[in-house]
Parts: C-alpha cells; structure tokens; sequence
C-alpha cells in the first residue's frame, strides 16, 4: 500500500524537488567505500517523514555497510522524474538498482529489456515478463492483517469489525479478508464488514473513505482497518475519531497521526527486504521472486516491534493482546498457522 502513498504525498510536497536533481538531496548520501559494490535507491516520491521510505534508505545504507560499498537515493516526484531517475540510475552503472512500487513495473521493464547486464531489484511490485535481471521482492500483507485482526477480535466489544480498501480486486482483498479471519480464529462470534473506495481516485479519496467509515460505525461496527493511502489516513481516521471507534493503518507507524484512535500498523519491513535482496543479487540468485512474510521479518506490526512503548498506538496499552497476538505470529513461522493469500484464489 505505501507503494501508492506517493499519490497523497504530491499533492503536499510534489515541488519541492524536481527529477534527477533529488539526488543532491539523498538521505544518508553516498557510500564512502568506492572501491566495493554500488547501489541506487529510486524512491517514487520524496522521502521526507515517509516511514516507507524511510526503511528502504535504511536497506540500502545498510547494504552499502554490509558489503563495504556505496549507496545513493534519487527521489522521484511524478510519473516523469520516476522515468528520468531510472535513466540517471542506469547511466551510474551500478551493481544493483533497487526501485520501490508498482509505479515503476513498465519504466523497470523497458530498461532492464535494453540493458541487460544491470540488475534490479523491484520491492513491492513486479513485472509482468520475467527477465533475469529484475529480481523481485514482494510482501505477504496477508499475514500481518491477519495479526491485525486478531487484535481487534480479542478487542472488540461489537463483535463487528470492518475494512475500508481503496479497490475490490484479488489484491486488495488481502487487506480485508484476512482481517476478518483473524478476528474469527481468536472469537467465532466476530463478523467482517469490508467497504471498498472505488472510483477515478481510491487512494486519495478522504471524503468517501470517510463516508464509508461513518457508515460502518453505524452498523456497530467498532475496528476498521484502513487501507487506502490518503484516503485511509485523512478519512478513515478522521471518521474513526468522529464515531468513537478505532482504526489499523498500514506500511508504516500511523499512531502518531491520530493518537488513541489507531489501534495498530500492519508494518512493511522494506529495509530487511532491500538488504536481503541486494544480498541475493550480489549471490547470483537472480531473475526470480523472493516473498517475505512474518517468518522472514519482512511483515510485522508496530505492537511487534521493540519500541511499542513509544509509538502511540492503542495496542501498546494492552500487553495481554499483544502476548496472544505474538504466539499467532509464532505459529504462522511453525506453520501451524496456515493463512491463504486472497490474491490467488
């Protein structure tokens, strides 16, 4: 999902850098080690407060570390810099370039048919046509909503959860149903409710993201998770607040954006999946596509992670939810747990 944050994000912050250009501004910089591998981080928007981000520069610093390399970050601010950042990375010749989000399937395609020896690796997303020089890293989201709706099953007073996604489609679907199976396993009596945007605009679309919301606490129902990029942060928050109830965000730590009323974070760990896949690249183990999940530390929640205490999110209020919650996460890496991708059925 915060491969589409950048729709939002333009709209605020879309002029303040422009194409090639971002590259002066990379967080952390270049690598000092130029003698070792060199890697190019292409982000679809700019980085700023962007936790998404965020992460994949710390993939790609810890990359450079780990193989006493060097990094640089070229930040995109539309379709069109995306492409220019692309060609600037691929003129730089580097061991691998790492590209995060669907927004850039056909730019990576095109470049890698015309450049055969330069390897990428595509997080978030992959391309239609396999080649053997784009290696790709995709996330089960499935499995921490899963997580998440045990949360809000062991929570809920209606019994009545909820979710509000940007588009009825296989894919997203993995961001609803899931949530209901999880409230499900730890109380049979709880129901789903999912709501989907839709429209010319799904994930910038506050005001109906709002409206279902409102129509949803209407219903009883009193845990949401939102997934929609803008529209999940302004108006399924917004509405979740207005109507006393309580919503899950998505990709990164969302709490502080509206504190007591986000539950939890369904967490894409982008910096374990950029460092393990540059790493498999450098291996030789190419062309194909890597899936990382809870076992592989590349899907968490922020009630999960070490600094709960500090991230304003509900959950950090109920520590037994939490030790309920972890056990499930174990018995997903056993696979005791077995959660169906809703994308492939």
């Amino acid at each position: 999902m915060a491969s589409r944050s950048w729709l939002a994000g333009l709209a605020v912050v879309g002029m303040l850098l422009a194409g090639c250009n971002a590259a002066a501004n990379s967080p952390g910089g270049d690598g000092d080690n130029t003698d070792g591998p060199s890697f190019v981080l292409v982000t679809p928007s700019p980085v700023g407060v962007n936790d998404f981000l965020r992460l994949a520069v710390k993939g790609a610093e810890d990359a450079a570390q780990q193989h006493g390399g060097s990094q640089k970050v070229y930040q995109s601010t539309d379709p069109a810099s995306i492409q220019q950042n692309i060609a600037a990375a691929v003129r730089d010749e580097p061991d691998v370039i790492v590209a995060v989000g669907f927004n850039f399937a056909d730019v990576i395609a095109q470049q890698a048919e015309q450049n055969p020896d330069q390897q990428f690796l595509f997080v978030d997303s992959c391309i239609e046509q396999s080649l053997p020089n784009v290696t790709c890293a995709v996330f089960r989201e499935y499995e921490g909503v899963y997580l998440a709706g045990a949360e809000a099953g062991l929570l809920s007073e209606s019994k009545k959860v909820g979710a509000i996604v940007a588009l009825d489609t296989p894919q997203f679907r993995r961001y609803s149903v899931p949530f209901g199976e999880g409230a499900r396993k730890v109380d049979q009596a709880a129901t789903l409710s999912p709501l989907y945007i839709g429209g010319s605009n799904p994930f910038n679309d506050p005001g109906r993201a709002k409206q279902l919301t409102a129509t949803l606490a209407g219903q009883g129902v009193d845990y949401v998770m939102g997934a929609a990029s803008a529209s999940g942060n302004l108006g399924v928050f917004e509405a979740a607040k207005e109507h006393g109830i309580f919503a899950f965000g998505v990709d990164a730590n969302q709490c502080p954006a509206s504190p007591g009323q986000v539950v939890d974070n369904v967490i894409k760990r982008t910096d374990v999946v950029i460092t393990d896949g540059i790493s498999a690249v450098l291996d030789g183990q190419r062309g194909e596509t890597r899936s990382y999940g809870v076992q592989e530390e590349g899907i968490s929640l922020t009630g999960l992670e070490p600094d709960v205490a500090s991230s304003q999110c509900v959950i950090a209020d109920h520590p037994d939810v939490l030790d309920q919650v972890r056990q499930l996460r174990d018995d997903i890496v056993a696979g005791t747990i077995t959660i169906d991708d809703p994308a492939q059925s």
